[in-house]
C-alpha cells in the first residue's frame, strides 16, 4: 500500500492526512504524524465527507494536540 498525501503537506510532511487505497473499494485515512492508527472507510463514503466539507456541511473541531 502506498500513501498519498496532500500538497498542502508543506516540507515536513508530518502535518497531513493520507490517504490508502487498500483495495476492494476500501480506503484508509491515516495522520502523517501517527501512522499505525488507521481509519478505514469506502470511497463512496469519503467522497460524501469531502463533498459536505467543501460544501461547508460540517463543523470540524480541532484540539490543541491536532494543530
Amino acid at each position: 500500500m502506498s500513501a498519498r498525501s496532500s500538497s498542502f503537506s508543506g516540507d515536513g510532511g508530518n502535518n497531513c492526512v493520507e490517504v490508502i487505497a487498500a483495495g476492494s473499494g476500501t480506503v484508509a485515512l491515516r495522520k502523517s504524524a501517527a501512522p499505525a492508527q488507521l481509519i478505514s472507510t469506502n470511497r463512496a463514503a469519503l467522497r460524501a465527507l469531502i463533498r459536505g466539507i467543501k460544501a461547508g456541511e460540517a463543523q470540524c473541531r480541532l484540539s490543541e494536540r491536532y494543530s
